[in-house]
């Protein structure tokens, strides 16, 4: 750890006009805290605005004139929360000794950041925020979520159970991660791959103090799959096995068919035949889309497009480097 210790807490927002107000309150009394306590030397809140349509970045404009921890980073356009969230671990690698990220939403305990703060002290260069349990999920969320974690880890992604976004990294962790070229980002996976010391602080997750849920259904499922193509080859593996195990049932079928036809005896039915192809054509159909999700990530890195594009910082003295 160095001579100094300089904290920015990592905030991606989009569209958080409502919750804004309360968690720059909270975060900032955090902060307080650990300079009064001498656990830091300075900390910073540095905002995100992943192009939200709402009053997002005027308030956090206005935040950074009356609160002197309060920075704000500005996107061009919305490029989704683990590229917002990238751009201000980017941001921190070359300003900062450590880094804290959080969801704008309070839903994870802020006041864990002290801990997770006593714990990069210690000498862990991670710190990952755990939940204790899922009390404020549904319990189809909550059975969906326990099935990711397994899947990934039986496809070799070694991601932390109930663990999400929350967590410290050190500088030089920060740097380390800033080293990984690809495009389609699961930091999950990617900071747990780095394989610095570690440690967990457990908390309690609470309910949305207002707003909408930036994660339904729906963006829930495309980050699972954006997860597990990201970071396992396995799912091809296993096509390979599912063809050759086709192969072999259509050689046991042929072969009971020849045996059929030398007895005389016709081959019954259409039911088994129409039940075969709609199987066969529904798993060919799915190997095709996974083939698909692969190469469409390669198409996407292979372009090397910018991860994004600052329109406007707040509270920031030196342009972004």
């Amino acid at each position: 750890m160095s001579e100094t210790m300089k904290l920015v807490i990592v905030v991606p927002c989009y569209n958080e006009e409502e919750v804004l107000a309360e968690t720059t309150r909270q975060l900032s009394s955090v902060v307080d805290e650990l300079l009064s306590d001498g656990k830091i030397d300075e900390g910073k809140i540095l905002y995100v605005d992943d192009g939200s349509r709402d009053r997002t970045w005027e308030l956090i404009r206005g935040f950074s004139k009356t609160h002197p921890s309060v920075t704000g980073l500005k996107l061009a356009h919305n490029v989704g929360h683990q590229q917002a969230l990238w751009a201000g671990l980017e941001w921190a690698a070359s300003h900062a000794d450590a880094a804290v990220s959080i969801d704008a939403d309070l839903q994870d305990d802020v006041r864990s950041i002290v801990g997770m703060v006593d714990a990069w002290r210690g000498g862990a260069d991670i710190v990952y925020g755990v939940r204790r349990e899922r009390t404020t999920d549904t319990f189809f969320k909550k059975n969906t979520a326990l099935a990711f974690y397994k899947l990934m880890n039986a496809l070799g992604g070694d991601i932390v159970y109930n663990h999400a976004d929350f967590r410290l990294m050190s500088r030089r962790t920060l740097q380390a991660l800033m080293a990984y070229p690809e495009r389609n980002l699961f930091l999950r996976g990617m900071v747990s791959a780095l394989g610095y010391p570690s440690a967990r602080v457990y908390y309690d997750r609470k309910e949305r103090m207002a707003g909408e849920s930036k994660y339904p259904f729906s963006k829930m499922l495309s980050f699972a799959l954006d997860g597990i193509t990201s970071f396992s080859v396995r799912p091809l593996r296993y096509i390979s096995m599912l063809g050759l195990l086709f192969i072999l049932i259509s050689l046991v079928a042929i072969a009971y068919g020849i045996v059929v036809y030398v007895e005389g005896n016709t081959i019954p039915g259409w039911t088994s035949l129409l039940v075969s192809v709609w199987f066969i054509g529904g798993t060919i159909l799915m190997a095709l889309g996974i083939i698909g999700e692969y190469v469409g990530k390669i198409y996407k890195e292979v372009k090397r497009r910018p991860r994004y594009f600052i329109e406007q910082t707040a509270g920031i003295q030196e342009p972004h480097d």
